[in-house]
């Protein structure tokens, strides 16, 4: 077969390896160069290496737990039960994980693991480790890669997709149009963490896959799940702060130095995503200053060789977190939701795969269980490359890619007030404002009829850049009616309650 992997993440490049060793022609497909993109920068580890009283079930539920009760269990067993092969996979491709002096991999523990199974490559520099080995294998490999290619449409005939329509943005001349044909296209294009002021996402993640299989028909659903992480240095850049680091024992301190997440849920700092991120931000917000993460009891030594990139980046900063607390700020960190597939990523459109973030498996429900996302990306990598030939399934049909919004806002609400003229920081301004951490039902009307107003303004795209645009609004509305269309709070996904809205402040934009 001839496939094309559109995405060089560690989902991307695992599919695209697999293809190849299994006798297909593979050509991958990045927007940027081979590598770029949200694997490099993931501090976090891989969840599913399993020491003295742990397991696969155990981890099975604790993914389950922290989705809220919405994760498919199919999808769940899958992951956990593909788990091991992927770690070894990992590490016979060159990826040199932490192991102590006895030769033994080093397990550490994130929020909402009930056991230590996490495995880290160069303290927290995981990712960029698995994107090295990942590169160097294909570029080892016969398969064909094409950078600095932008995916502006799926080709699709007879109900199925058979290529892509793409721009060559070559910084030497004016972007380029062209077309390649597939008897499979894999979608590896991560999330769309730029819909949002402040995200830990690099600046290519502008929901193109999602956005190229809405406009092709595909089914897309859970985009109302966006999880925040608790953890940015609330100073210049977004930088994340892993949270193996509240793993290791660092606590979260308002400026009384009360570690007030507790009065949130009784795990605290180790508590899921969601229940973090809210706790600080309302707390930033009440004390007017950001909440700080308090590491100075583990020590100079502990913090620059487990944490060595955060430790230099920190000291840049002008941080010694060492010896005083830092301060942190909640930001957009990753979709749970895409295009909906099943064990195999296969979409609801022949032909169509969809793997890594882009994808909807189920595995993460309502809120992502840490270090679970690349395994995903490994797991079910592997899983559509191994589907690639079989018989397409019957797939669901929808009315509609995505809830559709009953009604829009008011002009009251608005206060005739004239909207403000589209540009992608004012659009992500109103997501970070009404469709992010803490929602309102006015607040998403108002977002959502401003969205269809400039989508209804809008020109044809030509630049890569008004493509990035018009993907970004696209998936806007659709996540803006999703959040609307789910009534009430479940994980990520937080609607305030009327008390809530005349109590709380607004949250504390201090990224």
């Amino acid at each position: 077969m001839n496939v094309l992997v559109v995405g060089s993440g560690i989902a991307g490049l695992t599919a695209a390896l697999h293809a190849q060793e299994a006798g297909h022609a593979v050509t991958v497909v990045t927007k940027g160069e081979l590598g770029d993109g949200s694997t490099g920068y993931a501090q976090g580890g891989v969840a599913g290496v399993y020491g003295a009283g742990d397991s696969a079930e155990q981890h099975a539920a604790d993914t389950v737990a922290a989705g809220a009760g919405l994760s498919d269990v199919a999808a769940v067993d899958a992951l956990v039960a593909d788990g091991a092969e992927r770690i070894a996979e990992l590490i016979s491709r060159g990826v040199a994980f932490d192991r102590d002096a006895d030769g033994v991999l080093m397990l550490g523990r994130e929020a909402a693991h009930s056991h230590s199974r996490i495995v880290h490559a160069g303290g927290d520099a995981t990712g960029a480790a698995i994107s090295r080995a990942f590169v160097a294998a294909v570029r080892r490999s016969p398969i064909l890669v094409i950078e600095h290619a932008f995916v502006t449409e799926l080709i699709a005939t007879g109900g199925a997709v058979r290529g892509i329509r793409l721009l060559i943005d070559d910084a030497s001349a004016p972007a380029s149009a062209s077309a390649l044909s597939a008897d499979a296209v894999i979608l590896a294009t991560g999330g769309a963490g730029h819909l949002y002021a402040h995200t830990t996402n690099p600046a290519g993640t502008t929901g193109d896959g999602i956005a190229a299989a809405l406009r092709a028909g595909a089914a897309v659903d859970d985009l109302e799940f966006v999880q925040f992480h608790p953890t940015i240095l609330a100073t210049g850049a977004a930088f994340l702060i892993s949270e193996a680091v509240r793993g290791e024992g660092a606590t979260l301190i308002d400026d009384d130095g009360r570690r007030f997440v507790f009065d949130s849920h009784p795990d605290g700092e180790l508590a899921p995503r969601d229940v973090v991120s809210r706790a600080i931000a309302r707390r930033a917000a009440a004390q007017g200053a950001p909440v700080r993460l308090d590491a100075t009891m583990l020590g100079r030594e502990t913090l620059a060789r487990r944490f060595p990139t955060i430790d230099r980046v920190t000291r840049e900063r002008g941080f010694d977190w060492s010896t005083e607390p830092i301060p942190v700020t909640p930001a957009a960190h990753y979709l749970m939701g895409g295009v909906v597939t099943d064990l195999h990523g296969r979409s609801t459109i022949p032909g169509l795969f969809a793997v890594g973030e882009v994808a909807r498996t189920g595995v993460h429900g309502a809120n992502r269980l840490a270090s679970n996302s690349l395994l995903e990306g490994a797991v079910f990598g592997a899983r559509a490359a191994a589907a690639l030939g079989e018989p397409w399934p019957d797939s669901p049909s929808l009315s509609a890619p995505y809830p559709r919004d009953p009604a829009p806002a008011s002009r009251e609400y608005r206060d005739g007030n004239e909207r403000a003229p589209f540009t992608r920081a004012a659009l992500q301004k109103l997501m970070w404002d009404h469709v992010g951490l803490l929602r309102s039902d006015e607040g998403l009307r108002y977002a959502l009829d401003t969205l269809r107003a400039w989508r209804a303004a809008a020109t044809e795209p030509r630049t890569v850049a008004q493509h990035e645009d018009a993907n970004l609004l696209l998936l806007a509305e659709a996540t803006a009616s999703a959040a609307l269309a789910r009534t009430g709070s479940v994980g990520a996904h937080y609607r305030l309650s009327d008390a809530e809205i005349r109590t709380t402040a607004p949250i504390l934009e201090t990224v």
